[in-house]
């Protein structure tokens, strides 16, 4: 887990976000991503992760970033929680966990005890010419937006 380091390629990807097309790397070729990687849709920390981006959206948008956030849940999953939060940005659903191996966020976790596989929450800034600029390990759920733009 964790392998990529900043200044590294960013991993390709190929994989279905809420709107039922499929998305990849490629398509953000020439634009900065904030691609996030989070656990669950509609559990507290995600919900405030993703309503952190959404009030900060217009910013990103301003400093010329796309925001894509990826979890393990369903494309059906995704819609009813991009709908209920009013989301701007496209949630990929990674049910085979492919794009979470392939940025080294996949992996055991523990809670109350037990030990079980999912997604380490953590944020990989991609430059335009697909090199990972920054990468959050330690997130701020409530502030990610101040915390990815540094304001």
């Amino acid at each position: 887990m964790f392998h990529l380091k900043e200044g590294d390629a960013a991993p390709d990807f190929s994989a279905p976000i809420d709107n039922g097309q499929t998305v990849s790397l490629k398509d953000y070729q020439g634009k900065k991503l904030v691609l996030y990687f989070y656990p669950k849709d509609d559990t507290p920390g995600c919900t405030a992760q993703a309503c952190s981006l959404r009030d900060g959206y217009g910013s990103f948008m301003a400093r010329g970033y796309e925001i894509l956030g990826v979890s393990p849940d369903s494309v059906k999953k995704h819609v009813k929680f991009k709908d209920k939060f009013s989301l701007p940005f496209p949630l990929l659903a990674d049910e085979d966990h492919a794009v979470s191996e392939a940025y080294g966020v996949w992996g055991e976790k523990k809670f109350m005890g037990k030990a079980y596989m999912g997604i380490h929450r953590t944020t990989f800034v991609i430059d335009a010419d697909g090199k990972i600029e920054r990468i959050i390990r330690d997130v701020n759920t409530e502030h990610h937006f101040e915390q990815v733009l540094g304001v």
